[in-house]
């Protein structure tokens, strides 16, 4: 029982000293190829298309709508439930069990790739400047900046290292101390669906829809908890100020997702800076809504570093802080 009980500990002081090392296989990249060679077959069991591109079945819009989203829900279960059922599985085996749950555990959790990335994609845009800055940053987000000056850049890598303070640690961390290494799998394989399903335009809106709601679900707390523990994390100089939950959770509601905005909007308060704003997707701008102090300075080398080692404290002292409250529940309960 003790040693469960610091297995938590135990994977993130793992994930602090090794990371994801370069060229390692890893359980998200394997959860990755699976779910590639599931949408041909969901797709064309609703009758959008075969393998080969071409019109399965002749099905009206309603009936192919219906069909994929059906056809998500039995991905998220099979993806999810598999995820969980084989690492309980090998957690179960006699001797080495221990070791695959540690490993497991260990996997889940991206602290240190996270600032790895972000970090290497700030000095390169620093030292090699804005065409060099975008091809890499451009591995980190979603959106098109092919067009994107200095500050878009900066604030591009500012948001995606808020928003995922609560994917890549805190929200694992969580499944983790709750429900183990198979929790935190279940948890990891539907943000992993979610990430590559959840978008919400024509090609996804139906088959991602069961991914995107479920990461919802179970992304709720935890990013709320992200929230509190970048507030309550010291900073040596953010520049900005604290507005008040009041403000934090109008902010943080106005933006599609129902728990991304939690982290980017305390964020953003803390450093003084905003975030959001005109987005460009797919070659469209769309207008984000506005996190942080209005007309706040833009995102610039010095805030990055900043932010990067608010992250950086924020990430272990919240696990710990998790860890702590869970460990204390078991003892009592």
């Amino acid at each position: 029982m003790a040693g469960w009980l610091f297995l938590p500990l135990l994977a993130l002081g793992l994930d602090a000293i090794l990371g994801d090392p370069r060229g390692w296989p890893h359980p998200v990249r394997w959860i990755g190829l699976f779910l590639n060679k599931l949408e041909h077959k969901a797709r064309a069991w609703a009758g959008q298309n075969d393998e080969a591109g071409r019109d399965a079945k002749e099905f009206s819009e309603a009936e192919r709508s219906k069909r994929l989203r059906l056809a998500g829900v039995a991905a998220v279960v099979l993806t999810a439930g598999g995820a969980g059922a084989l690492v309980w599985l090998l957690s179960s085996l006699p001797g080495l069990g221990w070791l695959a749950a540690l490993y497991f555990a260990y996997a889940g959790l991206a602290l240190h790739g996270l600032v790895r990335e972000v970090d290497l994609a700030r000095q390169t845009l620093l030292h090699d400047g804005v065409v060099a800055g975008r091809s890499a940053v451009s591995g980190l987000v979603s959106r098109d900046i092919s067009a994107a000056d200095e500050a878009d850049l900066y604030r591009a890598l500012a948001e995606t290292l808020a928003e995922n303070f609560n994917d890549a640690i805190i929200a694992p961390f969580f499944w983790l101390c709750l429900a183990g290494p198979v929790g935190l799998w279940v948890y990891k394989a539907v943000s992993t669906m979610d990430s590559m399903w959840g978008y919400k335009n024509e090609r996804w809106r139906d088959l991602g829809w069961a991914a995107a709601r479920l990461d919802d679900v179970l992304a709720w707390l935890p990013a709320r908890i992200s929230a509190a523990i970048l507030h309550f994390t010291p900073i040596k100089s953010g520049g900005g100020r604290w507005p008040g939950w009041a403000v934090i959770s109008a902010q943080a509601s106005q933006m599609t997702s129902p728990n991304a905005g939690w982290p980017m909007t305390v964020a953003a308060w803390l450093h003084g800076r905003s975030m959001g704003g005109p987005t460009r997707y797919h070659g469209e701008i769309v207008e984000q809504p506005r996190l942080g102090p209005d007309a706040a300075l833009a995102w610039d080398n010095a805030s990055m570093e900043g932010l990067l080692q608010h992250v950086r404290l924020a990430g272990p002292a919240g696990c710990l802080a998790l860890w702590g409250a869970a460990a204390l529940t078991k003892m009592i309960v």
